[in-house]
């Protein structure tokens, strides 16, 4: 009997084909997606792929232009090429109706990265009518530098890198390691989306049942409000890689065993031992990789999943303590329900419910309100302090806090447009109020904003955060706009507490923010107060959510309350007082800055009166 192949570094758990209950369920689970729109329709799918079809061949008209530029020879040139790779959700084969495509633009040594941003933005504006391209957004100062357009409708996020060669053919694959030689590290960091994303399909047994549990468990895990490095959780690539983990585990399973599979393994692996998908390669390049035995960053990571291309890097280095506590429950949940929808208690849909971040999880929440009195300054400002925010979670976890169990920062900020009439108006937006907001609420996420790509793509913290070119609007007279962004963070307390003290961790992150080279404090604001569950703002819950109510005390406790002795802080001495008088609070911040209130660091944009 002939051995059968071994996927990754341990034998399989198991080999046994799907039964009848496993076809069953992958039928409904079919069903399901289908009902949720998830799968992209055909029509779609062939519009993305003419739109890469003519990206790459306008890449290649810019290498041409370049190469005339500089005086290249024809024979060069003729040869020279240029290729368009993708990346992400699209190169795995699991984007849906609404997903972007994330491409890489792969050129010869000829072309820099700075003849990519002066070139190709006119070449792409040249190539579509207005009506087509709605979007075209350059934006070359940070880790990863991009491009972000719509086409047709379609989201497209362009990067660039090129390589030591002269000519880029249309055969050209990027996982050969050696031509990673002589690129530096953003030229590294473009190229290994898409080596990372072609190598795990290489490390599948099959791709078909991978991808639908990989869409599961995408789905579920956005539902759920666990998705996003730059929030402290898993990304895209990194649930691939731990979907594709367990299909190694199980190579002739169907979709809905590695659904049940995947809660199982990942509840009980032994963090912080890594996920890998495969040994750890030679190569004669010495360029660094995740390793906790050399570096003490590394070994302080809790949840490490490692890419399988070289050099490999724990693609979820943002996880902290508490974001991999709400991650573990999650998946005690979801392993739960995957068993009653085994047992017929349940339904797929089940599992992809909408998270209870706002109408259950919590009955204190930190906010930090960020303000400008202009979209463009709004934008810069929001997207620092959103780059910032999950540090303020992590000096929450290690601070004196003893009370805190756990810090959750919800993956998505709340945008809002307000027009304030008097210094009064203006004062309370900053506060939170929301009887001036005009606009409908939208979540980073509707945004498709190109600041918060930049932030997903580096590890700087906003250090790298570039300035937004943009139609500032003046507001010398007539009512006035103010811009604000919302986050919010959950705080669960051990049983018992009482008290609060997060002031320090509070003021550092404050000041830290206000230390941006661009921060103005007669532009930017941050507020940063608590409030409880139930006088949560309408707009952050959706249609058939039920907002938490305002409890009720019994007389009794109360009077009990009032006669006891309470050495314990509460948050109104914290400075996050979520009632105090919004008066006393004008006139405590009164002078031409508010940056240094004892209520939570707040700066006012022109206008505000103190």
């Amino acid at each position: 009997m002939a051995t059968e192949k071994q996927y990754g570094v341990t034998a399989a758990f198991s080999s046994d084909p799907p039964n009848t209950r496993d076809l069953k369920l992958n039928d409904t689970l079919v069903l399901e997606f289908k009902a949720q729109n998830n799968f992209a329709p055909q029509s779609d799918t062939d519009k993305r792929e003419a739109i890469l079809k003519k990206l790459e061949s306008l890449l290649q008209r810019m290498v041409q232009v370049v190469g005339k530029k500089k005086g290249l020879p024809a024979g060069i040139l003729d040869s020279a090429g240029g290729k368009v790779f993708t990346y992400g959700s699209y190169r795995l084969g699991v984007y849906g109706p609404n997903s972007d495509i994330d491409t890489l633009c792969v050129a010869p040594k000829h072309v820099t990265r700075e003849d990519f941003f002066e070139c190709m933005p006119d070449i792409l504006r040249n190539a579509w009518t207005p009506e087509e391209l709605t979007g075209l957004v350059p934006v070359p100062g940070i880790g990863t530098p991009i491009i972000k357009l719509t086409i047709q409708g379609v989201d497209i996020d362009l990067i660039f890198s090129n390589l030591q060669v002269s000519s880029v053919p249309p055969d050209l694959n990027l996982t050969d390691d050696n031509l990673l030689r002589g690129l530096d590290e953003t030229d590294r960091r473009c190229v290994n989306g898409t080596r990372v994303a072609q190598r795990v399909l290489e490390l599948v047994p099959q791709t078909k049942p991978f991808r639908l549990a990989l869409r599961a468990i995408k789905l579920w895990a956005q539902r759920r409000a666990i998705y996003g490095n730059v929030y402290g959780y898993p990304g895209g690539i990194a649930y691939a890689i731990l979907v594709a983990r367990v299909c190694q585990l199980y190579p002739k399973a169907a979709a809905p065993l590695l659904i049940s599979k995947f809660f199982f393994i990942m509840k009980r692996w032994n963090w912080p031992k890594p996920v890998f998908l495969q040994s750890k390669e030679e190569t004669s390049l010495q360029l660094r990789e995740w390793d906790p035995m050399a570096y003490r960053g590394d070994a302080a990571h809790l949840m490490p999943i490692l890419t399988p291309s070289y050099p490999s890097m724990n693609t979820a280095h943002t996880i902290g303590q508490s974001t991999k506590m709400v991650i573990m429950r999650e998946l005690d949940r979801g392993e739960k329900i995957v068993q009653d929808i085994y047992d017929g208690k349940k339904q797929w849909k089940d599992l992809l419910q909408r998270h209870t971040f706002f109408t259950e999880s919590y009955k204190h929440y930190i906010t930090i309100i960020t303000a400008a009195r202009t979209k463009q300054d709004h934008d810069n400002w929001a997207g620092l302090v959103h780059s910032k925010a999950k540090r303020l979670v992590a000096d929450i976890e290690h601070s004196d806090a003893k009370s805190v169990e756990l810090v959750q920062l919800f993956n998505k900020g709340f945008e809002r447009v307000h027009e304030c009439r008097s210094p009064e108006d203006i004062e309370k937006t900053l506060e939170g109020d929301l009887s001036c907001q005009v606009q409908a609420t939208k979540t980073m996420e509707e945004t498709n904003d190109p600041r918060m790509q930049g932030v997903a793509q580096t590890e700087t913290d906003g250090a790298e955060l570039p300035i937004m070119n943009g139609d500032a609007q003046s507001q010398e007279k007539g009512p006035q706009k103010v811009w604000t962004t919302t986050y919010y963070l959950g705080i669960g307390l051990k049983k018992g507490a009482t008290g609060l003290d997060i002031s320090m961790p509070v003021k550092n992150f404050s000041g830290e923010c206000t230390m941006w080279p661009s921060y103005n404090e007669d532009v930017h604001s941050i507020k940063i107060k608590h409030i409880r569950s139930f006088a949560l703002p309408p707009d952050v819950f959706v249609d058939g959510e039920t907002p938490p109510a305002r409890p009720k005390k019994k007389a009794a406790a109360v009077q009990k309350s009032a006669e006891a002795p309470n050495n314990k802080r509460s948050f109104s001495d914290t400075g996050l007082d979520a009632n105090a008088d919004p008066a006393k609070r004008r006139q405590s911040a009164n002078g031409p800055s508010a940056t240094s209130t004892p209520n939570g660091m707040t700066a006012r944009p022109n206008g505000a009166s103190g």
